[in-house]
């Protein structure tokens, strides 16, 4: 089966993989060859593509995910690989997202905190898993 994961800017996967797991927005699941269509909406974190005995993880920060006819398809507004993504530069926003959160007195945009705080550690995971 092939998957492509596409962004606004470019394609950043594009081959033939043996599975596919990654995360909607009622939860994880996965994806082997035959599996019936099916249309998700997805969810900030990881997805994980296996390729013989090699992985590869990317971040999917949202985004729709469908599978038809042997073909995979995430259209995402961010997707990074793994061994792409700065490690320390993602800890570092995480522990800022953590702080806004922390801080109850501050007037913050609770929501946005909180979507930084899972797309830092969608990233983290990501690397976790290259």
């Amino acid at each position: 089966m092939h998957l492509k994961i596409i962004t606004h800017e470019k394609v950043v996967f594009d081959e033939d993989v043996d599975s596919i797991q990654t995360k909607g927005v009622d939860g994880e699941f996965g994806v082997l060859k035959g599996h019936v269509p099916i249309m998700s909406a997805l969810d900030i974190g990881v997805t994980k593509v296996t390729q013989g005995e090699k992985s590869k993880c990317f971040t999917t920060m949202g985004g729709v995910f469908q599978f038809k006819d042997e073909e995979g398809i995430i259209l995402t507004n961010t997707a990074e690989s793994g061994d792409e993504i700065d490690v320390a530069r993602a800890k570092e926003a995480l522990k800022r997202a953590q702080a806004r959160l922390a801080e109850r007195d501050a007037e913050i945009d609770a929501k946005r905190a909180e979507a930084a705080v899972a797309r830092a550690m969608a990233r983290l995971k990501a690397t976790l898993n290259e």
